[in-house]
């Protein structure tokens, strides 16, 4: 996964800032079913679970995460949907 993840082009943007898990997966559930295969999805978390929930959703649904990094206490995903 590439560490600069400022040179993907987002197509959509999620901010779960403040959310705990479930809330940030349930959130992608519903944005991901707006977007089309192929378009890019950025989420922006503070819950550190999902350094391993985002990568386990993009493997079960089937999409690709293009970057996954920390910075500060937030994380920052780019997700290509399948």
């Amino acid at each position: 996964m590439d560490p600069q993840s400022d040179s993907y082009d987002a197509n959509a943007e999620l901010d779960t800032i403040g959310l705990y898990c479930p809330e940030p997966i349930m959130l992608m559930h519903n944005r991901v079913r707006d977007m089309r295969a192929g378009e890019v999805l950025k989420v922006v978390a503070s819950d550190p679970a999902t350094t391993r929930d985002v990568p386990k959703f993009c493997n079960f649904l089937g999409h690709e995460l293009l970057a996954q990094e920390q910075r500060g206490d937030d994380y920052l995903y780019y997700i290509r949907l399948g």
